[in-house]
């Protein structure tokens, strides 16, 4: 089981978390003039990283509130979390091949 930080919280068991997907995924400024291909591109295309990945976390069963989780996908390591909204922190990233 992966045991993750909430910033809020403290360390909780991953069943009381909801996954949100990349972190730090800007919102377009004028959505309407984007074409739908464009629109599409923004909904749809993440990026699938192999290695230290931003993902957005919500505490669904406990406080609530949307964070971030900085996390190796190959290791499932936790690194970080820290409060959206917020610059992540400095972490060492690996480069696997």
């Amino acid at each position: 089981m992966l045991l993750i930080p909430c910033p809020y919280c403290g360390e909780r068991a991953e069943i009381e978390f909801s996954y949100g997907g990349e972190a730090h995924i800007a919102r377009p400024l004028e959505p309407e003039k984007l074409s739908d291909a464009e629109w599409a591109g923004y909904v749809y295309w993440r990026a699938n990283t192999k290695g230290v990945f931003a993902e957005r976390w919500m505490h669904a069963q406990g406080c609530r509130r949307w964070f971030n989780v900085i996390r190796d996908t190959v290791s499932y390591q936790i690194l970080a979390s820290y409060e959206a909204g917020t610059q992540p922190p400095a972490v060492e990233r690996k480069t696997y091949v």
